[in-house]
């Protein structure tokens, strides 16, 4: 059983004025050789949930910028240690999503000020290391949040902050959307707005550092600190093993 989301008419753009569209804004940034490899992430289980509804707005215009695209459904994603050893499917998954991806779109409403349980769920079960790999080291990222009410940053900035924590490259543009429940329409499709056209802008840019980052983010976060502290490790395996062949 898979937990992406299927998303219904990719191709569909009414709010995107077509004439003004880069299809292929990284020419040139970087190696194209394969589409970007996104995984998008949204902070509500409602059944109509605006932060889902903005991340499939987001995935549409990924997939017409030329990237490969997966949407996590966290429906039944458990609590971080509520399962001991995080030994649940739904993890296992969303682990395996993360070292696909190459990058990530992060969105949220903002509920008390904050971010929701449901993303902060998300993210916390992604290790900044797992079996050897780093799941979100050296991606980039983009975040998004929805609001009931005025227009707000405090969910970006939180899913900023903790994109620095997980070591990501959170590209400069973000998306705010004020009041989202008069900004999509019945269908569940973005209006025609100032909104809608942030989005773009940010997904843009977000093909635009994937392209430019890729094949370079091992180097990029190459640390001294973790050089050391790997070569210790080593040198204490090699130590107890010279002793157990001794």
């Amino acid at each position: 059983m898979s937990r992406l989301r299927s998303l219904a008419d990719p191709d569909d753009l009414p709010a995107l004025d077509r004439s003004l569209v880069r299809p292929s804004p990284a020419v040139g940034l970087g190696s194209l050789e394969h589409p970007p490899r996104i995984l998008l992430l949204y902070g509500s289980l409602r059944e109509r949930s605006f932060s889902r509804l903005a991340v499939e707005e987001a995935a549409r215009l990924l997939i017409l910028f030329g990237a490969e695209v997966r949407i996590f459904d966290p429906s039944d994603l458990p609590l971080p240690d509520q399962i001991r050893g995080d030994d649940h499917p739904a993890v296992h998954e969303l682990r395996q999503h993360a070292l696909w991806s190459e990058g990530m779109v992060w969105c949220s409403p903002e509920r008390h000020g904050q971010i929701t349980g449901i993303m902060k769920a998300q993210i916390d079960h992604l290790p900044l290391e797992f079996g050897g790999m780093r799941p979100t080291q050296g991606r980039t990222l983009a975040v998004m949040q929805v609001s009931g009410g005025s227009q707000s940053f405090n969910a970006v900035n939180t899913l900023r902050l903790l994109g620095r924590w997980m070591r990501m490259f959170t590209i400069p543009n973000q998306s705010s959307i004020a009041m989202a429940f008069k900004e999509f329409d019945e269908a569940g499709r973005l209006r025609p707005s100032s909104y809608y056209d942030r989005i773009v802008d940010v997904m843009e840019e977000l093909i635009r550092f994937t392209i430019l980052t890729r094949g370079h983010a091992e180097q990029l976060v190459d640390r001294y600190s973790e050089r050391k502290s790997e070569t210790a490790k080593r040198d204490a395996a090699n130590d107890l093993t010279s002793r157990s062949i001794a």
